[in-house]
């Protein structure tokens, strides 16, 4: 069988394959079958250096007319096995819009923790208060010197607060007391602010972990007294506990307030009783019927003396401040009895406080 011939066969044969093909992928094996690099009609255009003179011409005219006609058969034929495998996906790809709809995706919800600081946003802000927040990584002055620290005191030492090692004078703020000062450089008197968030303190354990959620609040001006303090803790711990609880203040010390007070609220589960209705004792107050809540006090002098040249004279005005862990106020209204599982992120436990 001559050349040309042969190749004439190549082309019906691959010409009858290819329209007979009922796929892309069987499309592409033919390509490659026929025309690729060992395909047979590839390797006849490569050896025409070797015919006789006489013989190229035929050969080479014969195989590539071969060659382009079914280059442009493949080009044909998979537009249309193209277009026919779109259509078959999107027939079995259709939606019915008839069906009910997948059941609906439980919603996210805030926090525990975040709750419970908007509940003490929502009810200070009520009062008169502003919001404002400051950063978490400190200076020494305004987390310690600003506030009546002394150089010996033992919140300064390592064993309780974490220091940025390569400046020693910079530290992971231990409370968010150091936003009074800040506060206070930005705004003459008066002032009501309460500041939210974040602290660090070398604690872990049931009821400490190294980082946790305070709320700080401040107020100054001409004329305020230990009373107001009492009135506001009062409206504040009623929002969070009920309206029935009473508060007491017993004499403490912390370095930027003076008087100091700890500040204990009557035990909404025993109602200040301390025994339970079977008799029992109650196990939230133990049988004390106050729950110690926060610290407070009238911000001591020596303070207001670090911010007096924007006009918080000492002899002008006064005012009061207290803070309180948002944690520890979650733990005792939800029951939550370890407080490092808030921030375990397990949903079953996250879950029970929608």
């Amino acid at each position: 069988m001559s050349a040309v011939t042969r190749i004439e066969a190549i082309g019906s044969e691959a010409t009858a394959a290819i329209e007979a093909a009922a796929g892309t992928a069987e499309l592409e094996d033919l390509r490659v079958r026929h025309l690729g690099r060992k395909a047979e009609l590839t390797t006849i255009l490569r050896g025409i250096a070797e015919l006789p003179q006489e013989e190229r011409g035929a050969v080479g005219g014969s195989a590539n007319r071969v060659r382009q006609a079914l280059e442009q058969l493949l080009e044909r034929r998979a537009t249309e096995l193209d277009a026919a495998e779109l259509d078959a996906r999107l027939a079995d790809d259709r939606i019915d819009v008839t069906l009910p709809g997948s059941p609906a995706r439980p919603a996210g919800h805030l926090h525990l923790i975040t709750r419970t600081t908007r509940q003490i946003e929502d009810t200070m802000t009520g009062l008169g208060y502003r919001v404002v927040e400051g950063p978490e990584i400190e200076h020494d002055y305004y987390n310690f010197t600003a506030l009546n620290h002394p150089p010996g005191h033992p919140a300064r030492m390592l064993q309780d607060t974490f220091y940025v090692q390569s400046h020693p004078e910079v530290l992971l703020r231990t409370h968010t007391s150091p936003v009074q000062i800040r506060a206070m450089e930005t705004q003459p008197p008066p002032i009501f602010v309460i500041v939210p968030g974040k602290v660090y303190r070398r604690d872990s354990d049931a009821t400490h972990s190294p980082m946790f959620h305070q709320v700080e609040g401040l107020a100054i001006g001409e004329g305020i007294a230990m009373a107001d303090l009492k009135g506001t803790l009062e409206e504040l711990l009623r929002a969070i506990f009920g309206a029935a609880r009473e508060i007491r203040m017993r004499p403490h010390f912390f370095p930027f307030t003076e008087p100091s007070v700890e500040v204990d609220v009557s035990c909404f589960r025993c109602g200040g009783s301390g025994s339970l209705p079977d008799g029992g004792r109650c196990n939230l107050c133990k049988g004390q019927g106050w729950i110690e809540i926060l610290g407070a006090g009238m911000v001591d002098p020596n303070v207001l003396g670090f911010v007096a040249e924007n006009g918080y004279d000492p002899d002008k005005v006064q005012g009061f401040a207290f803070g309180m862990g948002v944690e520890r106020i979650a733990m005792l209204r939800h029951g939550v009895p370890d407080l490092r599982r808030f921030f375990d992120n397990d949903v079953r436990m996250l879950g029970q406080f929608l």
